[in-house]
């Protein structure tokens, strides 16, 4: 079975990001870099993990022109990362303009592609939330109209929440890549996650890949919690 588990580096420097990737590389599936260490650390940080021979999610979330969305994952290519976000919510011609970049760039590079995920609602938004931007209060129609746009524009993945999973896969094509934020243990809190669900629970449901954070990076023993996780989801998996 392929680990689905994505770690999210959620950590403030480079030798603490570092220090989990060494403990961490033989249990999980990649690890997710995102705007706080690649802050601090830089391109340097996807390097020195790719370095390792882990696959790295660079969770940046790109919404601007499509000619510059279209650099930015240009650059990310080169930097050789397996996965990268941008907002769904940036409309059809960035998002094509960001698919285009990854196609390519990887073909002169002459490696595999990233896969491009759209960014549809963050999990930290509910109706009210969304209300107050003035956009519809029903996140699940929020969800379904920013996916259906990603998908046309030739995206081949999404980030979503996993309460919205189930519906999503009823329309979208079976190949479409889920990755779902917002994994919580059944006795974890849900911190400023509005919409969470058990890894156990989202795959069940359709996803591919689960960004984990802080159920693993704060316990007292990552590793073990890492682990904890993926005999849960194999367990499930040969029940099935």
């Amino acid at each position: 079975m392929r680990n689905p588990i994505i770690v999210a580096l959620d950590v403030p420097t480079a030798d603490a990001a570092l220090k989990l990737v060494e403990k961490l590389a033989p249990v999980v599936g990649a690890f997710k870099i995102g705007k706080e260490i690649f802050t601090s650390a830089g391109p340097d940080m996807v390097r020195s993990i790719r370095s390792l021979g882990a696959p790295v999610f660079l969770d940046l979330k790109f919404h601007d022109i499509p000619n510059t969305v279209a650099k930015a994952v240009a650059a990310a290519v080169h930097l050789d990362v397996q996965m990268l976000t941008v907002h769904a919510s940036g409309g059809t011609e960035m998002l094509k303009a960001a698919e285009q970049a990854a196609q390519e760039t990887a073909r002169k590079l002459g490696c595999t592609p990233p896969l491009v995920l759209g960014v549809t609602v963050l999990t930290s938004l509910d109706g009210a939330a969304l209300q107050e931007i003035g956009l519809s209060p029903d996140v699940g129609l929020q969800v379904r109209r920013l996916a259906s746009l990603a998908t046309n524009a030739g995206l081949r993945g999404l980030v979503c929440s996993p309460r919205e999973v189930s519906e999503l896969r009823q329309m979208l094509p079976a190949s479409t890549q889920l990755v779902i934020p917002g994994i919580r243990s059944q006795t974890a809190p849900a911190d400023d996650q509005k919409r969470t669900l058990t890894a156990r629970e989202a795959l069940a449901l359709g996803a591919n890949w689960l960004v984990i954070g802080r159920p693993i990076c704060a316990a007292e023993d990552p590793r073990a919690a890492a682990e904890q996780i993926l005999k849960e989801i194999a367990e499930s998996a040969s029940s099935l």
